[in-house]
């Protein structure tokens, strides 16, 4: 009969935590006008006492003196202290906030340590959330990417899934699967009843249902992840077409130099700009030809080495010459994987009017990096080109793993149909997909997928 999966708390028994107390500066690097250091465990109130004289209240904001061990002071500022569980870790939590000048941040951490506390790791007080069920792994990356979020965009789908939209939607597709599964289980314990359990349970339709709500979620994920990560932009064609000036044009600002003198970009140059609020990663790199300069061949092997880690190549023209064999032997040698978009420059000198074509399925877009003219409509050729959808409602943060854990489910499910004639296999691709969707969440995720999430936190969150 069926498992059910177990609470993370239980299934992650041996990531309990331990009962030692943790301190980190919660505040970024730097001279401010506040600094946070926060303590969680269950030290917390003794290092309270000990640093301020006594406990302050349970959640009241108290204006206290900072004292070390000989009573000296260290500061004055404001101690809130958090029982558990109502806590952001789900444990005794302490957090005193004083001015945020460098050295003392350093002072009043190290007195903390003094009291009892030891440093924490990256990630660990969320990671403490997660293991004390305040947050599901999903809602647990998403504080990571929140405070990365380099667009209003990612910001907002990042609260989304903080709050638990994403974590909703796969806990109730995960529901299904379960009743589902649970259904089709017992099918099997009454192989002898001369009933089609799985006509009359209506699998097959409510199989269907799954994958639909399965691609509205991985839609909504695509279009996360895209807020996240970005898209790398690589600028490729021959000396001389314009890819710095069409780089200076996207990013707004000057960020190349530009000459009328062939290779005068010798090295690859990156500049981050927003096209609404999904990052693009643009590199400008050295124009592609035969050349016995040494100083431009490793700037030509450099250009190479980005195409390959590219969403998109920006194949550059002058639209005066058009596309001939050194473009097309360019492009022939480019990844497979790589999105290509032709862009005609110079339509300023060719006094064409700008424009977007397609032909034998290849974008081709008319512009002029030196006017602007025809830039809004490359904009929008790269948001179509990698499936960005600009305005989507309920777009929730994601990951690469997310959408890896979703394709598995799909996977499963599409085998689950092909298998209506078997229960049992049935059966066994409903387990498979629940177990992959349960990654996401963290019902299901080994140790070691853990412990390399939290590691990219920041220390003091």
């Amino acid at each position: 009969m069926l498992k059910l999966w177990q609470k993370k708390g239980m299934a992650n028994n041996q990531l309990a935590l331990s009962t030692d107390t943790v301190a980190a500066i919660a505040t970024a690097p730097g001279a401010g006008g506040i600094g946070v250091v926060r303590v969680s465990g269950p030290l917390a109130a003794d290092i309270a006492t000990q640093i301020l004289g006594h406990c302050p209240a349970p959640r009241h904001a108290a204006y206290l003196p900072f004292l070390q061990a000989d009573t000296t002071l260290i500061d004055r500022g404001i101690a809130i202290y958090f029982p558990n569980p109502h806590s952001y870790t789900g444990e005794d939590v302490l957090e005193l906030q004083a001015h945020g000048g460098t050295a003392l941040m350093q002072i009043l951490l190290a007195r903390c340590i003094e009291c009892g506390a030891r440093h924490a790791q990256a990630g660990e007080f969320t990671q403490r959330a997660y293991l004390n069920d305040k947050l599901d792994l999903a809602q647990a990356e998403a504080v990571a990417d929140l405070i990365n979020a380099a667009t209003v965009e990612a910001a907002r789908s990042a609260v989304r899934s903080l709050s638990g939209e994403f974590s909703q939607a796969i806990q109730t597709l995960l529901q299904q699967l379960v009743d589902l599964r649970m259904y089709v289980e017992a099918c099997l314990d009454f192989p002898e009843e001369e009933i089609d359990f799985i006509t009359q349970g209506r699998v097959l339709e409510k199989l269907q249902a799954n994958q639909a709500a399965l691609q509205h979620i991985f839609h909504q994920a695509k279009q996360g992840v895209l807020l996240r990560e970005g898209i790398n932009v690589v600028l490729i064609g021959q000396p001389n077409v314009g890819k710095s000036s069409l780089l200076n044009a996207l990013s707004g600002e000057e960020v190349a130099i530009v000459t009328p003198i062939a290779g005068t970009t010798r090295d690859t140059i990156k500049s981050v700009i927003q096209i609404e609020g999904v990052p693009l990663h643009v590199i400008d790199t050295a124009g592609l030809r035969d050349t016995e300069d040494t100083v431009e061949q490793v700037g030509i092997a450099r250009t190479w080495k980005a195409i390959e880690t590219a969403h998109v190549a920006l194949l550059l023209v002058d639209s005066q010459h058009g596309i001939g064999d050194q473009e097309k032997a360019i492009l022939h040698k480019l990844p497979a994987e790589v999105k290509k978009v032709w862009v005609h420059n110079k339509i300023d000198v060719s006094r064409e009017t700008s424009r977007i074509e397609k032909r034998e399925n290849e974008q081709h877009v008319f512009l002029s990096a030196k006017t602007g003219d025809g830039i809004a409509s490359l904009q929008k050729t790269l948001l179509e080109i990698v499936g960005y959808q600009p305005g989507g409602e309920g777009v929730f943060m994601a990951r690469a793993r997310h959408l890896q854990a979703l394709a598995e489910v799909e996977q499963h499910l599409d085998l689950a149909m092909l298998q209506m004639h078997a229960a049992e296999l049935v059966a066994e691709e409903l387990r498979c997909a629940q177990e992959a969707l349960g990654l996401i969440t963290g019902e299901f995720t080994p140790d070691d997928l853990l412990g390399e999430i939290f590691s990219r936190f920041c220390i003091g969150k």
